[in-house]
């Protein structure tokens, strides 16, 4: 379920980035597969990556997971560093490498993830339960989601947010200080949205874009992504055949990759869509229930908590249930970074589930080569 989601969601991926990009690509690159092409180049690196990765030992996931704050902060760091950062879309959180644009807070994600599952299951281990989760791990998250926002990047905040309500959540953190926590980081939330007029203005239309007075501005993008999906009807209008790509959706290759899926594919292709990353959550949750090591069992669960809540972001903003915060759609959208971290974070639960005896008698028993399994 893990590897097989994994892998039809990035086939299909790739159909879908050169399908909603191909416009975009022939006008800025010069070549409707330009796009393609850089998104299969990832794809091709990821792939082995994740396989290498896969293999790696729980004692070499704990020494990186060490270092994991130090490297994320020094990656969000080097992005404020004048001439080195690059903006775009308004987002400062990026480093241009000449050939290619990464986004280190992509890999951020995944680090912070394995650090703070060390720390939990340390705690864990140790027996400690009386200890305070929240000092433990909530201020290195902070510091992180502060260097995000120093980027004007409230929608990659919100994940490390989330992520770490998530991971509090897993640890058995009190309901009411639960409680109390998410509704300060709501309140944070709003206040930022509140200090920037573009956001209050995002804010404010995404439950009716098609207001006369926002249409034409902030309400362009929702507006557009919904007009897409409903002239998708059942079936779609036909793979490649979508109206909005052509100028009228802006992003449709990265933050609205799921309204093109809508208009090209229909409801049809939509719940598709729901089914592979629903099943590749519950693989993901799933396999951390099964483990016996604390630190898999919290960093499993924080990754399928990134790869959830960005998935709920990414599509409530397409669907406009939710304003417009800029993520990808999880191994859908086109990015590289992206598709990078999420894969390292997806090698980390393959190495967990390879580890656990009664998965492992099951892969002998297909006869696959040892180096596959």
């Amino acid at each position: 379920m893990l590897v097989g989601s994994t892998l039809a969601l990035s086939i299909f991926g790739l159909i879908m980035v050169f399908s909603a990009s191909s416009i975009y690509s022939l006008e800025n690159k010069g070549a409707t597969w330009a796009i393609l092409f850089r998104q299969l180049i990832f794809l091709v690196i990821a792939i082995p990556m994740a396989w290498a990765l896969s293999r790696f030992s729980l004692t070499r996931w704990r020494f990186i997971a060490r270092f994991g704050v130090l490297a994320s902060v020094g990656l969000l760091v080097v992005v404020q560093i004048p001439g080195v950062g690059k903006s775009v879309n308004g987002n400062h959180n990026w480093i241009s490498l000449g050939f290619v644009d990464v986004q280190p807070s992509e890999i951020a994600k995944f680090l912070m993830i394995l650090w703070a599952g060390s720390i939990l299951a340390k705690r864990e281990r140790a027996g400690d339960i009386q200890a305070n989760v929240l000092k433990l791990i909530a201020p290195a998250f902070l510091l992180c989601i502060l260097l995000v926002l120093l980027g004007k990047d409230l929608g990659t905040a919100s994940v490390f947010a989330f992520v770490l309500a998530g991971m509090l959540w897993v640890s058995g953190v009190h309901l009411k200080l639960f409680a109390a926590i998410s509704a300060v980081g709501f309140l944070g939330i709003a206040a930022l949205i509140i200090s920037a007029p573009y956001r209050v203005a995002r804010f404010s239309v995404f439950l009716n874009p098609f207001a006369e007075e926002q249409y034409k501005s902030v309400g362009w993008q929702p507006a557009h992504s919904l007009l897409g999906l409903a002239s998708g009807g059942l079936f779609g209008v036909g793979l490649g055949a979508s109206r909005q790509k052509w100028g009228n959706l802006p992003e449709a290759h990265t933050d609205f990759i799921f309204s093109v899926i809508g208009e090209e594919l229909g409801l049809f292709g939509t719940l598709a869509t729901l089914l592979l990353l629903s099943t590749l959550l519950f693989a993901i949750f799933k396999i951390a229930l099964r483990t016996q090591d604390p630190m898999v069992r919290y960093v499993c669960s924080g990754i399928g908590c990134w790869i959830g809540v960005q998935t709920v972001l990414n599509i409530g903003s397409a669907i406009s249930v939710l304003p417009v915060v800029g993520v990808t759609l999880p191994l859908l959208s086109y990015g590289g970074s992206a598709l990078i971290a999420t894969y390292m974070g997806i090698a980390f639960v393959i190495g967990a589930a390879r580890r656990d005896p009664a998965i492992y008698q099951e892969l002998e028993k297909t006869g696959l080569p040892k180096w596959l399994r």
